[in-house]
């Protein structure tokens, strides 16, 4: 179908990744950075969507223009040069014969609004448009999966995204809108962390977004238990079960970062750290206020080196997830994601609570750190009634979650009559189109 001259595209927009493809398929077409970048160097040539996935481009120091700021759209101009590259060369469609259902995130603002529906039918001319949120989303893709959560008609989605994360109560395919939970996390702002904690550490990165962003996905992990791995992590040398080392490339052998030893870096993962040598026992302090022990004279050189192609992670791989648990460690005014989920169920009625318990859907790609599923069950577990049953449940593929509920939606035969045609945003204007998504 991708060489179609009709059909229905089906957009996630998400502020990191977009992922686009058609209706009723298993799999987007694409799935690609929702910005622009510029190699070092390169004065005025602009790289988008596909382009920046190329192997033989170099992302040190690439510059990024992003189109959206915490989630939501500012730069028309830039998301319209993105979804132009998708539409017509990667999907190869006609926006004018075609209809799109587009994932927006909660409560955009009017303004925001407008400036999409501009986009869709002015600059593009789409004949129809549907928005959809993503929990919704992702609990129909889960439903149809799952015969636990498709009988109950309702769960819990908790999406960690590149900009927040949400906890949203889902019922009967809707999201309850009033018992959505928000926390302004998510993956870019760990990026933007382990960028600090490794420029302070070991080598200047804060211009390299891309390769951090890369060891990030590649090494960190959600910890268990945080004062037993802070401990484990002051261990020196070959004992010390976390230190693993991250490539740069060189833009000659090597385009691309990639991890020295990768069977070396999980191993623990794969062994009881109560089976490992203890070599220190010093006193465990949470955050980033711990650093490995330094002479004096030292301390200044090994900070930040230039020269360096490379540099090491140790207990920087559990702490930056631990934002997502523990935000007020770092002096956030934020409440962790535990908290964050059991404000979400306790805002609907008392007999939805046993049943969203038992039925949380993680989604997104900040989910996919290991073991996050595991520590959010230990986090939980004290804060929910001891009669009520505990269950949550991991996205086959947390990225596509979202897109495949939409691929569902724009594949069912009510979808048409879900859609806002161009003559009805013509006659009627953004405003009163936009009544019939419920947003």
């Amino acid at each position: 179908m991708a060489g179609s001259a009709s059909g229905v595209i089906v957009l996630d927009n998400g502020a990191g990744l977009c992922k686009a493809g058609f209706a009723g398929e298993q799999d987007p077409v694409a799935v690609v950075p929702n910005c622009l970048g510029r190699p070092a160097g390169a004065k005025r040539q602009w790289l988008a969507a596909d382009q920046l996935l190329a192997p033989e481009l170099d992302v040190t120091s690439l510059a990024v223009r992003r189109p959206s700021d915490r989630g939501y759209l500012i730069n028309v101009d830039l998301q319209r040069e993105i979804w132009d590259r998708v539409f017509r060369s990667l999907l190869r469609a006609d926006p004018s014969r075609s209809s799109l259902l587009l994932v927006e995130p909660l409560f955009a603002i009017p303004s925001v609004q407008r400036a999409t529906d501009e986009l869709v039918f002015e600059d593009f001319g789409f004949q129809s448009l549907c928005v959809a949120d993503s929990p919704s989303l992702a609990h129909a893709h889960q439903a149809s999966r799952d015969v636990h959560i498709s009988g109950a008609q309702c769960s819990l989605v908790v999406d960690c995204g590149f900009s927040f994360t949400h906890a949203a109560p889902v019922v009967h395919d809707f999201t309850l809108n009033y018992g959505v939970r928000r926390l302004d996390l998510g993956g870019k702002a760990l990026t933007n962390y382990l960028k600090e904690l490794v420029s302070f550490r070991s080598v200047n990165v804060l211009d390299e977004t891309f390769l951090v962003d890369d060891a990030k996905e590649k090494l960190c992990f959600v910890s268990l238990d945080v004062a037993r791995d802070l401990r484990l992590a002051r261990r020196q040398g070959n004992n010390n079960p976390f230190r693993c080392t991250y490539v740069l490339p060189d833009g000659v052998t090597c385009t691309r970062g990639f991890v020295k030893d990768e069977e070396e870096a999980w191993r623990c993962l794969s062994s009881s750290p109560e089976e490992q040598p203890e070599v220190h026992q010093t006193a465990v302090k949470r955050g980033t206020a711990f650093a490995e022990e330094e002479t004096a004279g030292n301390t200044k050189e090994k900070r930040i080196d230039l020269t360096k192609n490379e540099f090491s992670l140790c207990n920087e791989r559990f702490l930056v997830p631990e934002m997502i648990f523990r935000p007020a460690d770092l002096g956030m005014n934020e409440a962790g994601l535990a908290e964050c989920i059991v404000r979400a169920v306790h805002s609907c009625h008392p007999r939805l609570h046993p049943v969203l318990w038992e039925r949380i859907i993680l989604t997104g790609g900040t989910t996919l750190f290991p073991q996050f599923a595991e520590r959010l069950e230990r986090e939980l577990r004290p804060l929910v009634r001891d009669d009520y049953r505990l269950k949550i449940t991991t996205q086959e593929e947390p990225i596509l979650g979202v897109w495949r509920g939409g691929s569902l939606l724009a594949s069912s035969p009510d979808f048409e009559a879900m859609c806002v045609t161009k003559q009805e945003y013509e006659e009627l204007g953004s405003a009163r189109c936009r009544r019939r998504f419920f947003h």
